[in-house]
């Protein structure tokens, strides 16, 4: 009876093998090119990869969110799509956990308002005051929190973002505390804080 279970169990992990086996790296995922499927994500392409080696040289990731209602962005990232350097971000989550990769990442969206918090109130700004900026950030927006600003993203956008937060960091090669909240480093809306849970879920969750 006992060699039987154990033959039972020895062919039950032989079966799953190969699944493991083909179960893609998300590190090497992250590096390639084109517009992969990456594991974990509902990913639409507006602007697909290219080469890692000729991106823009993010050295940050700003978290972002807009009081755009349910839906607003797949708007959004079309919007930005059309005309990449206004004000916008590259990455667009939508409440439903979508993906929008709007701009080509070579091309660097206007966003952020320069790094102006000196405050320390939630970090010290010693490091980002004047030197998280725009031009050096990665900006992902989450879509949703209209009506209500202090709402949270949803269970979808949060199961997105444990993904692609690592999938950013390893593209990019961004320390895990280099994840910041916009209104960690920019004077922003006094009702709430904008992008503050999700930067720190982030960083919580480690590497």
């Amino acid at each position: 009876m006992t060699i039987r279970l154990l033959a039972t169990a020895l062919c039950a992990v032989l079966s799953l093998a190969p699944a493991f086996a083909q179960t893609p790296d998300l590190a090497a995922v992250a590096r390639a090119s084109g517009t992969p499927d990456i594991p974990g994500l509902k990913m639409v392409w507006l602007a697909p990869w290219g080469e890692v080696a000729k991106a823009h040289p993010w050295k940050n990731i700003i978290v972002h969110q807009t009081e755009g209602p349910a839906g607003s962005a797949r708007g959004g990232a079309t919007l930005q799509s059309k005309n990449p350097t206004r004000r916008g971000v590259t990455v667009w989550v939508e409440t439903d956990g979508t993906v929008y990769w709007a701009v080509a990442e070579h091309l660097v969206p206007t966003h952020g308002d320069g790094a102006n918090r000196n405050d320390h109130k939630y970090i010290d700004n010693r490091p980002t005051y004047r030197q998280v900026v725009g031009g050096n950030s990665i900006g992902v927006e989450f879509a949703g929190n209209y009506p209500d600003v202090t709402r949270g993203a949803t269970e979808a956008q949060i199961a997105a973002w444990r993904v692609l937060v690592k999938v950013l960091r390893a593209r990019y090669g961004i320390p895990l505390d280099r994840v910041y909240a916009h209104n960690w480093i920019d004077y922003k809306d006094a009702r709430y804080c904008e992008g503050c849970a999700l930067a720190t879920m982030a960083r919580q969750w480690g590497d």
